[in-house]
């Protein structure tokens, strides 16, 4: 088989992927669909005494105890009182469901690898801060980054001493 025919045939076809898209101030995010398990409306959030900073607490979902993360705190933002559109995003990582706190989910949309950028100075090696995005799609009126909820977090975050 020459050389160009192993390419094509190992080259991964440019499938559309959907993602779920959500507000964090005034920026746009979005995680693969895949990893999200479902968006609820904000409800009580009971605190863990002594987690991190970025954890808000605890809260019970169909009877299991799922911690949820502010995503501002954990993007280094101010936080924000809830209101009417803050949701509450239930994604598995690391075999663990957890809710993620956005301000808003603005849509699903459909991205092929191909119109998927990795943005100047943005490294995904995991010392780096941003190690968890994935890439960032970008039209006239916006610029989406598309986030890796797996590496949102490192397995000490994720230790049960930490809240998870």
């Amino acid at each position: 088989m020459s050389e160009s025919a192993l390419k094509q045939e190992s080259a991964a076809p440019d499938e559309s992927l959907q993602w779920v898209t959500f507000q964090v101030a005034d920026e746009i995010y979005g995680v693969n669909v895949l990893q999200v398990q479902e968006v609820l409306k904000f409800a009580e959030i009971t605190p863990v005494p002594g987690a991190p900073s970025f954890v808000l607490g605890i809260i019970n979902l169909r009877g299991n105890v799922v911690t949820v993360i502010d995503m501002r705190t954990r993007f280094g933002l101010p936080s924000k009182e809830a209101d009417d559109v803050t949701r509450i995003i239930f994604a598995e990582t690391h075999g663990h469901i957890i809710g993620m706190l956005v301000d808003s989910v603005t849509d699903v949309i459909n991205l092929r690898p191909s119109q998927i950028e990795m943005p100047p100075g943005v490294r995904k090696e995991e010392n780096n801060s941003s190690h968890y995005v994935e890439g960032v799609y970008s039209t006239d009126e916006r610029i989406l980054t598309l986030i890796d909820v797996e590496k949102l977090f490192n397995d000490e975050e994720l230790s049960e001493e930490a809240g998870f």
